[in-house]
């Protein structure tokens, strides 16, 4: 049963970000920027699972009409982010670790076959293009901002998506990508390892690319999905190979 505090709906730092964003809507489709607004907010946590989204205060913080704030609403439940309780609203959804476990089971085989159709398929722009979204996670860990390290993160496997030249498998992730942000089965926040040696492990993937041998970069790719390629501490894999050295 949702709180009192979920049943005001937009609170705390939402509450804030409606404020921030308030007005800002004119020169986009209005029920695009909502929704994008709102599904930023469920990432990010600030919108919690099972927090009421009241439509009619949501509207009224960012001084637009309802109907944009609706069609924003029913396209996070069609991707599962929100969930409708009959005579009492939206919800956001609550992820279990067996829902993520599911996620990622679906997230293998897509990031397997992008992998391997986009092997030799990437042109030069593009693999610049992912050697800076790397580059923009280590800036992210620097800064300490795990939001723009997810960002990157996210960025980084949709161009793989984008350029494996298949347009159903790229739907197919813009469908999933929404659900693997909130479930946190990418750029997990309770990750406890080095997340530079995780920005490390995509400039690896991209030299598998890079490299065009298809199978091994799609072996790769899979083994990331599923968690299944560890991610060494940064110091302690410095301190291996210098004692590795001749």
């Amino acid at each position: 049963m949702a709180s009192r505090r979920q049943d005001s709906g937009a609170a705390g730092g939402f509450a804030t970000t409606l404020a921030t964003n308030k007005g800002q809507f004119r020169n986009t489709l209005i029920s695009d920027r909502v929704y994008e607004l709102l599904r930023q907010a469920i990432v990010d946590g600030e919108l919690a699972p099972n927090e009421r989204v009241v439509e009619s205060e949501i509207a009224r913080r960012l001084g637009v009409s309802q109907a944009p704030v609706r069609e924003a609403v029913k396209q996070l439940a069609r991707e599962g982010l929100l969930m409708h309780v009959p005579r009492r609203g939206n919800f956001v959804v609550e992820i279990s670790t067996e829902d993520a476990d599911h996620a990622r089971q679906v997230r293998e085989p897509l990031e397997r076959l992008a992998a391997q159709l986009a092997t030799g398929r990437l042109t030069d722009e593009q693999l610049a293009e992912l050697d800076e979204l790397v580059d923009q996670m280590h800036r992210a860990v620097a800064a300490n901002d795990l939001s723009r390290f997810r960002d990157a993160d996210i960025a980084f496997h949709t161009l793989v998506s984008r350029s494996a030249g298949n347009p159903f498998l790229f739907r197919m992730w813009e469908v999933l990508e929404p659900s693997l942000r909130a479930l946190h089965a990418i750029a997990d926040p309770l990750f406890e390892g080095d997340w530079h040696a995780m920005a490390d492990e995509h400039g690896r993937l991209v030299s598998l690319l890079r490299a065009g041998d298809a199978a091994a970069a799609a072996e790769a790719f899979a083994g990331h999905a599923a968690g299944r390629a560890p991610v060494p501490d940064r110091r302690t894999a410095k301190k291996t190979a210098r004692r590795k050295r001749p």
